[in-house]
């Protein structure tokens, strides 16, 4: 007995089961044909026979891509490509709805109304279908099915506030790729579904959202048509749409396709709006929600029946119109207008002169325009192949080469790709329309291949704009609440989970640069969590690390290696600094005390071992007194006092008193007093840094290089900046307080009023030149003259070599007493300045000591001081012909007496002095005006050879003990 066959609408809203019910019925006959809405949709499903039943039972054909088994009984494809006259068993068409669409209704009406399959066909769609369906197709049975899950609004929520799971629909590429790249720098990135892309790059693309490497999708209105996602929250950034001609609002049954999508299976699912689309309104929502829509009143129709006369006659017949009350005329559709447009060509009717070459024409003009350049520019297209077409029968393979290889190319960004990806598309159809070329087999092939490759190379750059995969890693890894695996490299780089997050430099955590926004702030939260054992265990290393490892800048950091760990801040004391670790506030309180007990041992050790002489200083019990008071001034001032603000106490202090401070290494220069242990660089560099916290300063004053004499006295550098470093600003240079007391040794015994010149031993130990040294004396009170006389011409006499002669780079120490000859200590203007004729103390001679610049640190030689060098002169030899001038003797007798520069210094009373003594010397004061009987020297004759008045008896020393006898012996004598 022969069946009836049966024809049922199974009808109902999304997440109901409508597709998977058509598939299972399909497999239950021999042969079946479903027809699906997209292209996607389409290899979606075929995947899924394929995995039930095999590749060589199932055919895939669509406008692009055709795979067709020799024993294929099963039919995949998209509604437009489903092949007539086939006979299977089973027929489904999905989405029915799609009747009413403006663009493509006329296709599924067409379907709706002819194609059946002998033993049963099913129409999958929303209920909205039920009255048309029920007036023309007679005994249409009708299946009711329910949402598998709820659906609830959820009104407006910021992008950046969208949960996660949650697909995001735009309506153009542009509103797409702008949400896309919103969520990149805010969420880890997005995949991109839009109904332009390949199956395989949708796919690809897809399989970035399902698998969680990404929590975001944000497609076009494709994703309505049942493509099965797992979607949480589905979130409309616009409520309107261009629809090919005009920009119109979405009808609530449309909104209701695409917000279908969230929920799958049992799992509820919500949708709202975001971005700059406004609220849903009341009613529209509750429609959705309750899947309670407007029936379908009109469905979109065009006449089937076509005559291939003529093209005017095929026009024609395309025009028709209906009488059926519920059909309506389809606009004019894109096949159509690329018909009218060839028809108005001579050479294309020429060729169109019978119902063969006009069933051809139609073949041709029905290739979609994937490119959706211009209407011209498509038609002009489709003039060349049906050119071809009918010409040659088949499109020639060096003109489908050359089209092919064009594009053939995986360079250029998104757009470009995607414009490539549109062109092979048009390739693809031709190659897989029967009959079109040559060697079918090669140019599905060839054209299928250079679409996997453009599409591989789409998906890939989608990825890198659109997806910042650490992030998306770490917000996955950080919401599944796992240990994050944080790994630091010898640089100090950190990576976690394999991604590189940033640097961690010493106890701090600076991330990455070109993280912003959202973005940074996941980076900073699984960085640090992953960080937290590390902080731990390098501050176990740091704590055990030696003080060789760590040390302090010239601005008062602390370093460890070339990693800042830590700053120097004021304390209560000078010589007790308070230390500020640099330390993450994630890396616990443990962390940050361990690292500041360990810098506050090394700061303490530095400074006992650098400042050992104070220290000890400050040790001594024995000190009382005066000498306890001094010894406390003496450690305030770090080892430096200018005798200048100290005059008075200096003069209180006996000799018990100044023998031990002297124990300890303490100096009383004529201008400083010092201790010259403290002078050397390491003890200068820390002091400098102490004596700036103490003063509150905000930028410190850098210590000279080691070894230097005198160092230029820069502008802005105070006096008390100077001083802390071991120097005394002298004019235009400064020099070392202990050479200071050196050079005021060696002027102790010039005339200093009747005038006096530099000596070699004077210039040797400032390592300057003359001019310089003249500068640098009238900074310490001293007139400099200048003068010129005849040089004199030197004697034979042996030059004595370097061996076997001693360097005298210091004054020899004297005997006790003979110091203190002719020795007052200042002048008048000086607040410890004495009389002519009153004993004074004598400034003790440095000479004792080694000079400072030979104990330089580490072993490091002495900067010396290289012998001035004229900059003008040009040795003989070198001077030309040319450059001697007209007239000069080319002999030494004819020429003139060679002149010299010489200075001649005399003291000068306190002008430019600052804080010092006038040195001691003979003529101290002079005598009272009117009385002098001193006279300067003549021009050209040396100093030495006229005294301001005779010599003085030797005077005792007050500091000399053997002295101070002797002057007791003979008061009682």
């Amino acid at each position: 007995m022969e069946m009836t066959s049966r024809v049922a609408a199974v009808l109902g809203p999304t997440n109901t089961g409508k597709t998977h019910y058509a598939i299972e019925r399909m497999l239950g006959y021999r042969t079946g044909m479903i027809g699906l809405p997209l292209r996607l949709l389409a290899r979606e499903v075929y995947d899924k026979i394929v995995a039930a039943r095999g590749p060589s039972v199932v055919a895939l054909v669509t406008g692009e891509e055709r795979i067709v088994p020799p024993r294929a009984a099963y039919w995949v494809c998209t509604v437009e490509a489903m092949p007539e006259g086939m006979g299977t068993d089973f027929v489904a068409i999905d989405e029915i709805q799609l009747c009413a669409d403006p663009e493509r209704g006329h296709v599924f009406t067409d379907r709706l109304l002819r194609m059946r399959g002998t033993h049963e066909t099913l129409f999958m769609g929303a209920d909205t279908m039920r009255g048309p369906i029920a007036a023309l197709v007679p005994g249409c049975e009708f299946l009711r099915r329910e949402r598998m899950s709820q659906l609830a609004y959820s009104g407006s929520k910021k992008i950046s506030r969208l949960q996660s799971r949650s697909a995001i629909v735009g309506f153009s590429v542009e509103n797409v790729y702008a949400i896309a790249e919103l969520l990149r720098r805010q969420k880890g990135g997005a995949a991109v579904v839009m109904g332009a892309l390949s199956p395989r790059t949708r796919n690809a693309q897809v399989e970035l959202y399902q698998n969680g490497e990404v929590d975001y999708l944000v497609a076009t209105d494709a994703i309505g048509m049942g493509l099965n996602l797992d979607i949480d929250h589905v979130a409309f950034s616009s409520l309107t749409k261009f629809d090919g001609r005009r920009m119109r609002p979405l009808a609530p049954n449309e909104l209701a396709q695409i917000a279908g999508r969230a929920g799958r299976g049992m799992s509820h699912g919500t949708f709202g709006v975001t971005g700059e689309a406004p609220p849903l309104e009341e009613e529209v929502a509750e429609a959705i929600c309750n899947h309670r829509f407007t029936p379908i009143r009109k469905l979109q129709w065009r006449n089937s029946k076509l005559a291939f006369g003529s093209p005017d006659s095929l026009i024609a017949s395309l025009e028709a119109s209906t009488d059926d009350e519920i059909l309506v005329k389809a606009r004019e559709a894109d096949d159509l207008k690329a018909l009218k447009e060839l028809s108005s060509r001579a050479e294309v009717r020429a060729r169109a002169s019978d119902a063969r070459s006009v069933q051809l024409l139609w073949d041709v003009c029905r290739i979609p325009d994937f490119r959706g350049i211009s209407h011209a520019e498509h038609a002009g297209l489709l003039d060349v192949i049906f050119g071809h077409l009918h010409e040659r029968g088949t499109v020639p393979d060096d003109f489908l080469a050359r089209q092919v290889h064009r594009i053939d190319r995986t360079d250029g960004d998104i757009d470009t790709l995607s414009k490539r990806l549109a062109y092979i598309r048009t390739w693809t159809y031709v190659a897989q329309r029967k009959g079109w070329t040559h060697d079918e087999e090669h140019w599905r092939d060839r054209t299928r291949a250079v679409e996997d490759r453009v599409s591989d190379a789409l998906h890939e750059r989608l990825t890198q704009r659109f997806v910042d995969r650490r992030t998306s890693v770490l917000l996955r890894r950080l919401k599944q609440k796992e240990a994050l695996l944080a790994e630091v490299n010898d640089k100090g780089e950190v990576t976690v989970e394999g991604e590189f997050v940033g640097q961690l430099e010493g106890f701090r955590f600076r991330q990455d640069k070109d993280a912003k926004g959202e973005e940074a702030k996941t980076l900073k939260s699984a960085s640090l969590q992953a960080l937290a054992p590390h902080f731990h265990l390098r501050a176990d290393r740091f704590y055990n690390a030696p003080d060789t490892e760590i040390d302090f800048t010239e601005q008062g950091g602390l370093m460890w290696g070339d990693q800042a760990v830590g700053k120097l801040e004021k304390g209560d004391d000078p010589l007790k600094p308070r230390v500020v670790a640099f330390v993450d506030d994630e890396a616990g309180p443990d962390v940050r005390q361990k690292v500041e007990r360990r810098l506050q041992h090394f700061i303490d050790r530095k400074i006992a071992s650098l400042f050992e002489p104070l220290m000890n200083l400050q040790r001594d019990e024995t000190l009382s007194g005066l000498a306890k008071g001094f010894a406390f001034r003496m450690i305030e001032a770090m080892g430096i006092l200018p005798r200048a603000e100290v005059a008075g106490e200096v003069k209180s202090l006996d000799q018990d008193a100044r023998g031990a401070l002297r124990k300890h290494g303490m100096r009383f220069g004529q201008f400083t007093i010092f201790m010259p242990l403290l002078l050397k660089p390491a003890p200068t560099r820390l002091r400098l840094v102490l004596w700036s916290l103490a003063q509150g300063r905000d930028i410190f004053p850098e210590a000279p290089p080691p070894g230097l004499v005198t160092v230029p006295a820069e502008a802005g550098t105070s006096a008390a900046d100077f001083a802390a470093m071991g120097y005394r600003k002298a004019g235009a240079r400064a020099i070392r307080i202990d050479m200071l007391e050196r050079l005021a040794d060696l002027l102790r015994p010039e005339d200093s009023r009747g005038g006096f010149e530099a000596k070699a031993d004077m210039l040797s130990i400032t390592g300057l030149t003359l001019e310089q040294f003249a500068d640098l004396m009238d900074g310490l009170g001293y007139r400099a003259e200048k003068g010129e006389r005849v040089k004199q011409k030197a004697v034979d006499q042996t030059v004595p070599t370097d061996e076997g002669v001693a360097h005298q780079d210091t004054v020899p120490p004297e005997e006790p007493g003979a110091e203190n000859a002719d020795a007052p200590v200042f002048d008048a203007g000086q607040p410890d300045a004495v009389e002519p004729g009153a004993i004074t103390e004598q400034a003790e001679p440095v000479t004792e000591e080694t000079p400072v610049e030979e104990i330089t640190d580490h072993g490091e030689a002495p900067i010396a001081a290289e012998p001035a060098q004229p900059q003008d002169e040009v040795p003989v030899d070198k001077v030309s012909d040319e450059e001697v001038p007209v007239g000069t003797a080319p002999d030494e007798e004819l020429a003139g007496p060679e002149l010299e520069v010489f200075y001649t210094f005399t003291w000068a009373g306190n002008r430019g002095n600052q804080r010092g003594g006038k040195p001691q010397g003979k003529g101290r004061g002079g005598p009272p005006k009117g009385k002098g009987k001193g006279k300067r020297p003549p021009q050209g004759q040396k100093a030495q050879n006229y005294t301001a008045k005779p010599e003085r008896k030797e005077r005792i020393d007050p500091d000399n003990p053997f002295a101070a006898a002797l002057s007791g012996f003979k008061s009682k004598s």
